[in-house]
């Protein structure tokens, strides 16, 4: 099958994007409402850019109504806000976060997640996650005919769980089968990590 985006609709390119570029990691994002309350919606648009700074970038589009989504808005206005890496476990309360809510109404309470503190941070972050990134708007950019924004976020202050990582000689080190991310693919589908497969580098 060989297919050409330029016979595709906005949607077809979508579906055939989001069933090919797999897996992809999922920013499950807290953030900080107007009114004081939080937000928490995930994204899998989503990727490391750089170290120095530390920045991670979200693409984040439009409501089917066109207005922003919260979480977009929440994060141009400069509110504080939270990336977590949720573990495979946690798909169901994920993909409830994912429902389009009127401004104001919990998605926390919905899917029934918990919060635990986060020294330093002005939110707290998810309890039940074993990664979660206190973040600071770096800089927007918009995109393409229905303006996409590209949201870079520096990453100001990482949480990790004790169970899912430990320094060994000055260097940190991350167990991923521990964490067993949850990963997106195309529809409804979802993947958890798996196997773990080990291949030095070349010396």
């Amino acid at each position: 099958m060989l297919i050409d985006f330029a016979d595709l609709s906005a949607s077809q390119v979508y579906h055939a994007m989001t069933q090919t570029l797999i897996p992809r990691p999922i920013a499950w994002v807290l953030s900080e409402n107007p009114g004081g309350n939080l937000n928490l919606a995930p994204f899998s648009y989503f990727t490391a850019v750089s170290s120095e700074p530390p920045l991670v970038m979200l693409s984040i589009g439009s409501k089917p109504d066109g207005d922003l989504k919260d979480t977009r808005r929440n994060l141009m206005e400069g509110r504080p806000f939270v990336i977590h890496i949720a573990p495979s476990d946690l798909a169901a309360e994920l993909t409830e976060t994912s429902r389009t809510l009127p401004m104001g109404e919990s998605e926390l309470e919905r899917a029934g997640l918990s919060l635990a503190p986060f020294e330093g941070s002005a939110i707290p972050r998810l309890a039940g996650c074993p990664i979660a990134m206190a973040c600071a708007l770096y800089e927007v950019q918009e995109i393409g005919p229905k303006r996409q924004g590209l949201i870079f976020a520096e990453v100001k202050r990482l949480y990790l769980s004790d169970a899912v990582a430990r320094m060994e000689n000055g260097r940190l080190l991350v167990a991923a089968d521990k964490v067993d991310p949850l990963a997106r693919l195309g529809g409804e589908e979802y993947a958890s990590l798996g196997s773990v497969v080990r291949v030095p580098r070349p010396r």
